[in-house]
Order: structure tokens, then C-alpha cells, then sequence
């Protein structure tokens, strides 16, 4: 049942009549980071006001991890606009459960925005709350696709992947490691756009000068 306190905010949205007052109402609806709210936040996701949907999703990151199931759930299949918030949402909680819908999105969509923010988003999951018996395949998962997506044609989803590689790397402390770098390598070498060939270098700087607790890995 509803919190009676959140009904009347849903129905100021419902009832907003221009795109201001929408977004005044989406404003106080996400400010009180009520769970009963989400199905609402995600509905004006798929709005045809840009403000109202950014403020919608930003409330929908402050509820974190409570608000991934229906994000998964609901993900919009028809709207992209809708479904890249869903995903920049997803992305930004990083929480462990949204990995194979990042990880199809990041394959398959057909909307650059959703897969940039995909990409993005699966290297920087928080890798503590999944079941450590599951990590290294949930790792080797994420590795394979960035190194998949990373060939893309677009140049900003490789930079997406690059960042992602990163991020993955950073978290790994397994001999994985070295493919990441080796693809980063790659990326130096052989990307045409040299805004890639930079930020490869610098995922690679960061990535040796990170400390491990496994000192046998040397790439």
C-alpha cells in the first residue's frame, strides 16, 4: 500500500500542467526518496520533458540499490530515451544485479546514448555485494564484452569501453588483468580517433599504479 504522504506528490505529477510545474513536482516526489515513489519516477523516465526525466532519474540514484528491480523490470523496449535514463540509472547504482542488462545493452542496443552509458556503467559495478564464488565469471563476463564493444564503430562508445576497462581492471586481481591491458595496448596503438589512443594510456597508468594484494601478476 502506498504511503498516503507520497500519494498526493504522485498525483501532482499526474496533474501537472505545464512542463515547469511538472518538474516542480517530480522535484518533490524524488526529494523524499520514498520507495513508493519509484514506479512513478520510472514512468516520467519516459516523458517528453528532458528536465523532468533527468530529475526523475537523479531521484531514482539516490534511492540506490532499492530501486533496481523495477528498473530492470520495467525497462522501457519501445522508447529509448526512456530505456537510456533507465540504464544511466542502472550504471550509476552499480549494483551487481543489473549486470546482464547493462551487458545485453552494451552488445545489442540499437541507441548509441544506451549503450555508452552501458559500456560505461558494467566496469564499475560494486563487485563486493555479489557472492564471491560468483565474481571471476561475473568479471570475465563484463572483460569479454568491453573488449567486444571497444572494436565498435563509433568512437564514443569506444571511449565508453575504454573507461570500462579501467574501471574493470582496477577491480581485478586476477591474471584478467592482463587482457584488459593488452586490449588497452591495442587501443594506443591502432585507434583512429586520438582521443581513444589518450585515455588508453591513462586507463593503463592508472591501472599499474593501482596496488594489488596479488603481487604475481605482471603484465
Amino acid at each position: 500500500m502506498t504511503d498516503p504522504r507520497i500519494q498526493p506528490l504522485i498525483q501532482a505529477i499526474n496533474q501537472a500542467d505545464s512542463p515547469v510545474r511538472l518538474i516542480a513536482a517530480v522535484r518533490t516526489l524524488a526529494n523524499e526518496r520514498s520507495p513508493d515513489g519509484i514506479p512513478t519516477l520510472i514512468q516520467v523516465l519516459g516523458y517528453n520533458n528532458p528536465g523532468a526525466a533527468v530529475t526523475a532519474m537523479n531521484g531514482l540514484i539516490q534511492l540506490g540499490d532499492v530501486a533496481v528491480p523495477a528498473l530492470i523490470e520495467q525497462l522501457d523496449g519501445y522508447d529509448y530515451g526512456a530505456r537510456a535514463y533507465s540504464i544511466r540509472a542502472l550504471a550509476a547504482i552499480a549494483h551487481p544485479q543489473a549486470l546482464d542488462t547493462l551487458i545485453e545493452a552494451a552488445e545489442m542496443d540499437f541507441a548509441p546514448s544506451v549503450r555508452r552509458a552501458a559500456t560505461k556503467g558494467i566496469g564499475s559495478l560494486r563487485w563486493d555485494l555479489m557472492p564471491a564464488e560468483q565474481t571471476s565469471e561475473a568479471q570475465a563476463k563484463v572483460l569479454n564484452t568491453l573488449v567486444l564493444v571497444s572494436h565498435d564503430e563509433d568512437w564514443a562508445i569506444r571511449y565508453a569501453a575504454i573507461v570500462g576497462l579501467e574501471a574493470v581492471a582496477i577491480a581485478l586481481d586476477s591474471d584478467l588483468v592482463c587482457r584488459g591491458n593488452d586490449r588497452l595496448t591495442e587501443i594506443v596503438q591502432t585507434d583512429s580517433t586520438p582521443a581513444n589512443q589518450a585515455r588508453a594510456q591513462l586507463a593503463q597508468h592508472r591501472i599499474r599504479a593501482f596496488p594489488r594484494s596479488t603481487a604475481s601478476i605482471s603484465c
